[in-house]
């Protein structure tokens, strides 16, 4: 890497922590620490679920909802609600340099894009202390993402595009939208004080080295149907 390539790379950690100093303060300062998952429950009807159960999304409210079995095939074929997706796809060769990011607007250098068939369009969001944070999109500057990068492909409301500038190289993964709300809890549970604190610094980099140790080759990222019965099988 280049002189060049590391001021850069700091400048960019150095105004994504002072926004999130921003958003600590506007939050409230830190969030509660997340409650024990020893005994989850079906949101749905309240039943007991284990700790590898399925997950909704509400559409209307974006919120992902913990089903038992039976709830999840009653549901997941309601308008309401979506079934989570199943693929995590690994993007090795992802173009998206520094120019085009910048033009895409999103405030920091870690954020999702989903399709939303509630907005019918796509939409951008960055996990905060204070949850998920809606970010205006340039729609413009997604459609020369996705023209840059053709096979990029989302599954409505199931999945998004993770996007991680924080790293070095940066960091690009299609996953299940509720690892997405994941993160948004991690953040949320983890940070501390007025800029994130040490737990935090180290949470976010495991997050997404499970998801590296899960993922699919990107070869055939963004391609639903010539990886889906792979990605069942990775989960």
């Amino acid at each position: 890497m280049s002189k060049l390539d590391r001021m850069a790379a700091a400048r960019r950690r150095a105004e994504t922590v002072a926004r999130m100093r921003t958003l600590a303060r506007a939050g409230g300062g830190s969030p509660p620490r997340g409650e024990s998952q020893a005994d989850e429950r079906c949101d749905i009807c309240d039943t007991r679920i284990p700790d590898d159960h399925r997950h909704l999304l509400q559409l209307e409210q974006r919120r992902i909802v913990c089903a038992c079995e039976a709830c999840w095939a009653l549901h997941s074929g309601e308008p309401e609600y979506r079934p989570a997706g199943t693929r995590t796809i690994w993007l090795d060769r992802f173009d998206c340099d520094h120019e085009l990011w910048a033009r895409l607007q999103i405030p920091i250098g870690l954020a999702f894009v989903m399709r939303s068939t509630v907005s019918g369009g796509v939409v951008a969001f960055y996990p905060s202390p204070a949850g998920a944070t809606e970010s205006e999109l340039n729609l413009e500057a997604w459609d020369a993402l996705v023209e840059r990068n053709p096979r990029l492909e989302l599954d409505p409301d199931a999945e998004a595009l993770i996007i991680n500038r924080l790293s070095e190289p940066p960091q690009y993964v299609i996953a299940p939208i509720d690892d997405c709300y994941a993160l948004v809890g991690l953040i949320k549970s983890r940070w501390e004080g007025i800029a994130g604190g040490s737990a935090l610094e180290q949470a976010v980099p495991e997050f997404f080295a499970a998801l590296r140790a899960r993922g699919l080759p990107s070869l055939d990222a963004c391609v639903p149907e010539l990886v889906q019965e792979d990605a069942d099988d990775a989960r």
